[in-house]
């Protein structure tokens, strides 16, 4: 997959799961490294471009900002 067509708060599925069992991942930021949130667990993880690319499967969607309003 291509790096480029992901964004911060899109929610990726890894071909891997994480240890704690979860498969859905936010992406938290971009660039040379991306740094993802497990949404199970709530670890993070980064990972350089080339490998985030190389293990993300699918894009799920966009984390809906939560407003106070």
């Amino acid at each position: 997959m291509d790096a480029s067509e992901f964004q911060l708060g899109d929610i990726v599925q890894m071909k891997k799961p994480h240890p704690c069992g979860g498969n859905e991942w936010e992406i938290t930021r971009t660039g040379v490294d991306f740094k993802i949130k497990c949404l199970k667990c709530g670890r993070t993880v980064m990972l350089p471009r080339w490998e985030f690319e190389k293990k993300a499967k699918k894009k799920l969607g966009h984390k809906e900002e939560e407003s106070d309003g």
